[in-house]
């Protein structure tokens, strides 16, 4: 019997699936995408698919034991940002 191919491979999921998963809108996740700010993606076939791994790794980046905890890294607004330099 051969494994399942979702379990074989990464697996990837599309806009309204991802939003889902972070807790977030569609929109909102477009939004990120187009300024820079969300989770990496991939277009395949002219779609727009997240890896599962690439979500969990950009909603980590938010993670925080208190509200003093600087963390590792900063989840940004999904609005556009000033050019840092």
């Amino acid at each position: 019997m051969q494994p399942h191919a979702a379990q074989s491979g990464p697996r990837y999921l599309r806009t309204p699936d991802a939003a889902k998963m972070l807790g977030l809108s569609p929109r909102t996740l477009e939004k990120h995408r187009c300024y820079g700010t969300g989770p990496v993606f991939r277009r395949l076939g002219g779609r727009v698919v997240y890896a599962l791994d690439d979500l969990e790794a950009w909603a980590a980046l938010g993670t925080r034991r208190s509200t003093s905890d600087p963390g590792v890294g900063t989840v940004y607004p999904a609005k556009r940002r000033a050019v840092e330099g």
